[in-house]
């Protein structure tokens, strides 16, 4: 190779010779002088592009180094909004459920209050209308007994009406009706001929009449005040009932429309997290193909540095051989032989 060169330089050495005559250099001197010329351009053109290639490789590596951080980030990112993504999901499902528990409690509760009123409605009917007979009918007594007490012949006869009308309340017993209806068949106010002993033994079946009816009334009055408590009792047991009731429903009311609230944001936030997933993983693909063709390219650039650089380090050293050879003492003194 390095004769090759130095016979390349053949066609130079004439003009050389001719321009070198007078100037005291040789045309050997000439050649070598030009070849050193080209060595030292081979070589700053070598070194150029090694700097400009360190440059270049530079850029490579800084590139690629905050690429590759880059789409760690990004794959960082993307297994946290995965995961905040299954989170939510889960939590909305949760609450999904723990919603439609609170529909079924509310629904339920409030059956049980239209329940409970029904019954407390049908019961009040039935303690109105048996407070009213009981009330009808210690009022009726109480006027029977009032008319009894005064003495046959001082009382009109249109008062036993009172009387007689106790045996239209449902109330009294059939014993006690059958009683006032003897007793009232007996009445010798119908008749103002009787002895005093017939009047007599009439006043004292009268009071015995009396006697049955007092105790009646106060059967009637303390069974009365018994509805009452009862109906008091029922009423109360009614408002407890319904105020817990109430509070139940309330308080599960206020449940659901807090979980209602957190699960619409917990499904905003699963539905910006999978825009967000979108978004990241679309940067971090493109980061990764642009990471791909950089190494490719700096790879290929690279292989052709290489490549560049051999050659050139190929043409150096054939310039050196060549110089070397033309500097040796044979070919210069063939020169100096030869040449003029």
């Amino acid at each position: 190779g390095a004769l090759l060169v130095a016979s390349g330089y053949a066609a130079s050495v004439d003009l050389s010779v001719k321009s070198g005559v007078g100037s005291g250099v040789t045309p050997v001197q000439k050649v070598i002088q030009l070849m050193e010329g080209m060595l030292a351009k081979g070589k700053q053109e070598k070194h150029d592009e090694q700097v400009q290639f360190a440059a270049y490789k530079q850029f490579c590596d800084d590139t690629a180094t905050e690429k590759k951080r880059d789409i760690a980030e990004e794959e960082d990112q993307i297994e946290v909004l995965k995961a905040d993504i299954e989170k939510d999901t889960a939590t909305a499902a949760k609450l999904t459920k723990q919603i439609a528990q609170h529909d079924e409690d509310i629904a339920v509760w409030k059956g049980d209050q239209k329940a409970a009123t029904n019954v407390r409605e049908l019961e009040k009917a039935d303690y109105d209308a048996m407070h009213k007979d009981y009330s009808e009918s210690i009022e009726a007594l109480n006027g029977a007994i009032a008319v009894l007490k005064k003495q046959a012949y001082d009382r009109p006869q249109a008062s036993l009406m009172q009387v007689s009308a106790l045996n239209s309340l449902a109330l009294i017993p059939d014993s006690v009706k059958r009683t006032i209806d003897a007793f009232l068949q007996a009445d010798p106010a119908e008749s103002l001929g009787v002895t005093a002993p017939e009047a007599h033994g009439y006043e004292f079946q009268s009071q015995g009449v009396i006697e049955m009816l007092e105790k009646l009334l106060d059967k009637f009055i303390a069974e009365r005040t018994d509805l009452e408590k009862t109906e008091m009792n029922s009423k109360h047991a009614f408002d407890m009932l319904m105020q817990d009731l109430t509070a139940q429903i309330e308080q599960a009311t206020q449940d659901r429309e807090e979980k209602a609230e957190l699960k619409a944001k917990t499904l905003q936030a699963k539905a910006d997290a999978l825009g967000d997933l979108e978004d990241t993983t679309t940067t971090r693909d493109a980061d990764q193909k642009y990471l791909d063709d950089l190494t490719a390219t700096c790879e290929q650039k690279a292989t052709d540095f290489e490549s560049r650089q051999q050659l050139r380090a190929e043409e150096i050293e054939a310039i050196e051989k060549a110089i070397e050879i033309i500097s040796s003492s044979s070919v210069k003194g063939h020169a100096e032989t030869y040449l003029p």
